[in-house]
This record gives C-alpha cells, structure tokens and sequence, in this order.
C-alpha cells in the first residue's frame, strides 16, 4: 500500500471500527445489566404487591393468565398448597413448591428462570422470567442503540477519507510545485502553511536544493574558468608548435622544441592543479579513515624534492615521529604538495642558495596543526583573502603558476573541517597555518 491517504484512511478505519465493536459491546452488556436490573425490579413489586393482598381479584387474574404475559406467578399456604398459579392446571406446577426467599434461578424443563419470593405468615408469593426473555429484550435495546453508530459508519468513513485528503493537501501542492518544474529550476518549494510534521522535510529539501545550485553554479564558474585558462597555454603550444616547424636550422629548433616541452609543462600543471582542485571540493567523495599526519608530510616532501632540486631550495621538516588524526590521506597530501611548491615557487632566497622552506607540525588537544614558512616577500594583509580565489595570480608574480594552489588548500581544509590562516613569518616571509580537528 504506497498511497498514505488510503493508508491513513485504513488505519483510521480499522481504529473506528474497534472502536464501534468496543462500544457496541460496552453498549450491549450495560444495558443487558440495567434490564436486568428493571426486571428483577418488577419481580421484586409484583411480588410483594401480591403478598401484600388478601385475594387475587378476577380481573388481575385474567391479566396474570393471559399467554402473551412473560411472567409465572404462583401462590402457595404456608403448609404448602397451591392457592393460585398463572398457569392453572398445570400439574405439577411450573415453579417449585419449595421457594427461597429473595432473588434465585433455577433449571425448568430446560430453561433457566430468574424467581423472586416473598412470604408472609400465611403464604408465599412465587414470581419467576425466563432469562431468555431478558437476553432478548437486551439485545434488541443494544441493538436499537448500536444501530445509529452502525448507520453513521458510512457517513464517518467518507468524512475521514475527506478530512485525510485536506490533511494532505500542502503535501500535495508541494508535490504539484515540484512536478512541474524544470530540470534547470532550484528555486526554495512554496513552505508557506504547512503542516508541523511536513515543514522539516520542505525545508531539508529546499536546503539541498540551495547547496545543489551553488554546487552547480561553482561548477559552471568552475569550467568557465577553467575553458578561459587553458585557452592560453594551448594557443601558446599552437604557436610554438609553428615556430618548431618554421625553425631554419638546428639552434632554432632546439630552442623551440625547449619552449615546446616548457609548455607542454605548464599545461600538464594546470591540467593536474584542476582536477586536484575538482577532487578537493566540499561536495567530492572523500575517503576518511585513520591516517598518520607526519608519514603524509613526510611523502609530500618526496614529492616536492624534484622541484625543490631544480630551484635550489632547501626543505626542512620539523615533526613529530607520529602525529595521527582522521582524514583522507591523498587530499591531505595534496594540500601539503601545494603549500611547498607555493614556498619553493615564492621563496627569495640567497645567492649562495636558493629558497629555504619550513614545514612543521604540532599538535593541540582537538586539533593538528600544519605550518609552512618562506623566506619570500610575503603577502600584505590586504591582500590575504584574494590569494585564495581561483586562478588569482599575484601581480609582479615571475613563477608562473596557473593560480590555483591555495584555493585547492582551502578546499581540502574545508573538506576536513579545518580552516587557513595566513600570517608574516618569523624570517619576514609567509606563514600559511592549517588546522585540521583531529577527529
């Protein structure tokens, strides 16, 4: 059953009919218990209205022995001789001669009687009902009070089945508004009046929608950006393509297939920081787990080296032997990558060699903290939070980088629920910090 209004309507109806079993029930046996009550109230004052008089009279006998009247009565001497009987010349008689006082049953001829006596000092006075009659007149009065709840149902069954569906209305419009839109349209569902129970689920839903549309819209700046960027480097292989073939001797050549492969680099680069940056994003799936931070920085290093030997820098690593928190260990390993290449690519350096680079780690009670120092100009204060915007290329910049290292930081912090502080070094250079939770 997958409609929730039939499902509510059916639920609702099955408690209605227990309901109505239960009262009906309830019905039957109370007033099964108060004709029983008022019968044996009648027993009781016919019985003692006949003890109380001298003679029958002709009249009250005719009434007694009439057939259609449900009681017994009979009249007995204290010595035990019949006086009267409704039902004269029955022998023997129908009720025993030998009564109890007050309330009693009794099985005649198959079929249990409710008697009342009551005696004085010259006779007793026997009134007795079958108890079939009782039952009969109790399921009919039950009968005749369950009857109006029975011809209602239908009448209660419809109002539910109506009221169910004005319940569900708001859902309804709220599905209706998101049926009839198109895929391209992430605009918030109408929440306006809806139920308590409902309104979560709107809400949920149209948050995702609002993080579904800046996800997209990241993702078209994103591609924009990107189609802009690599629309240089690829016209620059273009013509340096034509220069290699243009070349009039071997010197030429030479230089232009230099230019070439230099190219073909920092298109490689770019195309490489792009997806790094794709990966890093909030949204991307990460794989988290148990990682050791100090063995991580410690391959970054590697892979810095090769960079780091053609521009003479110097890489120092100061860490503990283990430093471990819960993360996703490639991510984590290109935000260290970055930061050193941003270092070796931004350090000063002296004459006699070239950028020195600092990385260090350190821990806190919640969280693991990573630091990276140059020696290089440093970024002024005004300018710190424009760095971390995509393909932002400093001006006066010689390395050439495609502007993407520190947004990609940022992201895989982000990602991890950490965050990224820039700040003057010690030795007048950058400092960026990253701190990570270490759960």
């Amino acid at each position: 059953m997958r409609s929730l209004r039939l499902r509510l309507f059916s639920f609702l109806l099955a408690l209605a009919a227990v309901v109505a079993a239960l009262v009906g029930g309830a019905t039957y046996v109370s007033v099964r218990a108060e004709t029983d009550a008022l019968f044996d109230y009648h027993l009781r004052q016919m019985a003692l209205s006949l003890r109380d008089q001298g003679r029958i009279a002709d009249d009250e006998r005719a009434v007694l022995a009439n057939p259609e009247f449900d009681y017994v009565v009979q009249v007995w001497s204290i010595d035990g001789v019949q006086l009267y009987s409704s039902v004269p010349g029955r022998q023997p008689a129908l009720l025993p001669p030998r009564a109890v006082l007050g309330f009693s049953e009794v099985q005649i001829e198959g079929r249990r009687w409710r008697i009342y006596s009551a005696a004085t000092p010259l006779r007793v006075v026997q009134v007795g009902q079958p108890l079939a009659v009782r039952r009969q007149v109790a399921a009919a009065a039950a009968w005749r009070s369950v009857l109006p709840v029975l011809l209602a149902a239908p009448l209660v069954a419809l109002a539910m089945w109506w009221l169910v569906g004005l319940s569900l209305a708001p859902l309804a419009r709220v599905v209706q508004a998101a049926r009839t839109r198109g895929a391209s349209a992430l605009e918030p569902l109408p929440a306006a009046g809806l139920p308590s129970e409902i309104a979560p689920l709107v809400e949920a839903f149209n948050a995702l929608l609002g993080r579904v549309a800046s996800a997209l819209d990241a993702q078209r700046a994103f591609v924009a950006d990107a189609a802009h960027e690599l629309r240089s480097p690829l016209t620059a292989l273009k013509l340096q393509i034509g220069l290699l073939r243009d070349a009039p001797d071997a010197a030429a050549r030479e230089a232009a297939l230099a230019r070439l492969r230099a190219g073909v680099e920092r298109a490689a680069h770019l195309v490489e920081q792009l997806l790094a940056l794709a990966r890093a994003e909030p949204d991307a799936e990460a794989r988290v787990e148990t990682i050791d931070l100090a063995q991580v920085a410690r391959a970054a290093i590697g892979d810095a080296a090769a960079l780091a030997a053609a521009e003479g820098a110097l890489l120092q690593l100061d860490a503990p032997d283990e430093l471990p928190l819960r993360g996703d260990a490639a991510a984590l390993r290109s935000l260290l990558r970055n930061l050193l290449d941003n270092a070796i690519r931004h350090g000063r350096g002296e004459r006699e060699r070239g950028p020195a680079v600092v990385l260090r780690l350190r821990s806190t009670a919640r969280d693991g903290v990573i630091e990276v120092d140059d020696d290089g100009p440093g970024i002024a204060p005004a300018e710190r939070e424009r760095v971390f915007d995509r393909f932002h290329r400093r001006e006066g910049s010689r390395d050439g980088g495609s502007g993407l290292g520190l947004a990609i930081v940022r992201a895989v912090a982000e990602r991890h629920g950490g965050r990224v502080a820039l700040a003057e070094a010690p030795g007048g250079g950058l400092r960026v910090s990253v701190h990570l939770p270490r759960t």
